[in-house]
């Protein structure tokens, strides 16, 4: 470094006619060779001219040193740190960015708005720069403000409606569970397999709480469980349904003469179908976990002003796979019972049936179009009103007017009366 600053001569060019602008120049002039530069006429007896023609080189060390010393370096620099005014622009504000003028003096720059996303701070920086992931630019684009962190939440009113229609419709699904179980020996309930009936009743119990996982801040377990529990849920509900569907349409087979059907009515079948079809949901969710599981997750990509945390479901496909499943044994259970809606039984839950999965399939049809445009909290909100307004469209499709016969219409509820209604009596 001391021969870099040794082998640094100052300029030997420096002229006393510089000063037309700057008197400091020519009165240092003065002062270093013992001259003046009045004229002739004002000059004193003592005094002698100074011609402009002196050379720095002959002025001794101590009042002028020529080589670059490391203090003169320091000050060199810090007077060049100080962007004198370009004789061609004004400062550029807090917000812009010095932009070089081509085929100009180097001093020459245009003042450019930061670019969308960034942000200068001080004046005549010479370039923007990016906020960090957790800020964003305001909008004069001269400061970085932290983002907001969003997520559903129980403490904001949309994650509070959601939880009280969560529990409520929980409420509603155990008061019509202990009906039934009030009046399990009662013929309606026993007619289309009243096991199935219960089964169908807790899982759409759990369907309703399992919603309550996608409030609050995702965690790990959370994210592992939500969907995973969902789907599992909701295949059991629609195996369910199936399984009463096939069972309305295996009774009537039985009752025409010389049918060899009668050997598959019954708890077995119900119960093979349930299994069966609940099985393949839960390989897929459980091939789901092993290989690519959802987790928690923050987009930051989104919305500029927020930090969306989020559960990343880990594979779309998988996901959609699970959701396509459900909405397959819907149209199928949907067909099945359509055409069963007017076969003759002593409480035909075919029509019923085909009421609920036309509303189950609208629901989920309608959710698709609306997870993939909604972002941030409103796509976990529409998924929560899909689980909900589905779950309660089996409940109070297929069970509510069982319970109008069982609370309000008791005298229908007896066998005679179911066979005088089965024969157009």
């Amino acid at each position: 470094m001391a021969t870099i600053l040794a082998s640094y001569k100052i300029p030997q060019n420096i002229k006393p006619s510089w000063a037309r602008s700057d008197g400091f120049i020519q009165d240092f002039w003065e002062q270093a060779f013992d001259c003046s530069f009045k004229s002739a006429d004002e000059l004193e007896d003592s005094e002698k001219l100074c011609t402009g023609e002196e050379k720095l080189e002959n002025l001794p060390g101590t009042l002028f040193e020529m080589s670059m010393t490391g203090q003169s370096y320091n000050i060199y620099n810090a007077v060049h740190a100080v962007l004198p005014l370009s004789i061609c622009t004004d400062h550029c504000h807090p917000g812009f960015s010095k932009q070089k003028r081509e085929s100009e003096k180097f001093c020459c720059y245009d003042c450019a708005p930061c670019p969308e996303g960034m942000v200068s701070y001080q004046k005549d920086m010479d370039a923007c720069f990016t906020c960090l992931q957790d800020s964003y630019p305001n909008n004069d684009q001269n400061e970085c403000i932290p983002r907001v962190i969003s997520y559903l939440s129980y403490k904001e009113p949309l994650g509070i409606t959601l939880a009280v229609l969560a529990v409520s419709f929980s409420l509603i699904t155990v008061l019509v569970l202990g009906t039934f179980l009030k009046y399990q020996d009662t013929p309606l309930v026993k007619a289309n397999n009243r096991n199935l009936s219960y089964i169908l009743l807790i899982s759409l119990l759990l369907c309703f709480l399992c919603s309550l996982l996608f409030i609050g801040q995702p965690g790990k377990l959370t994210c592992l469980l939500r969907q995973i529990a969902f789907g599992i849920i909701f295949s059991v509900a629609l195996s369910s349904v199936f399984a009463k569907t096939i069972t309305v349409v295996l009774a009537f087979m039985v009752t025409i003469p010389g049918s060899r059907m009668k050997k598959w009515v019954g708890r077995r079948m119900a119960n093979f179908i349930v299994l069966l079809c609940s099985l393949l949901q839960t390989i897929t969710c459980i091939f789901w976990l092993s290989t690519f599981p959802p987790f928690p997750d923050m987009d930051t990509h989104s919305l500029n002003t927020k930090i969306i945390l989020q559960c990343n479901e880990g594979s779309p496909a998988l996901f959609y796979c699970v959701l396509g499943y459900l909405g397959f044994m819907a149209i199928v259970s949907f067909t099945v019972a359509f055409l069963a809606r007017k076969l003759p039984d002593r409480f035909n839950e075919a029509k019923f049936i085909t009421f609920s999965m036309l509303v189950f399939c609208s629901v989920w049809l309608s959710f698709v179009p609306t997870y993939l445009s909604t972002k941030g909290k409103y796509t976990v909100a529409m998924e929560i009103f899909s689980i909900l307004a589905s779950s309660a469209g089996l409940l109070s499709c297929i069970f509510f007017p069982k319970c109008y016969i069982i609370i309000l219409r008791p005298t229908l509820n007896n066998r005679e009366k179911m066979v005088r209604r089965k024969n157009g009596k």
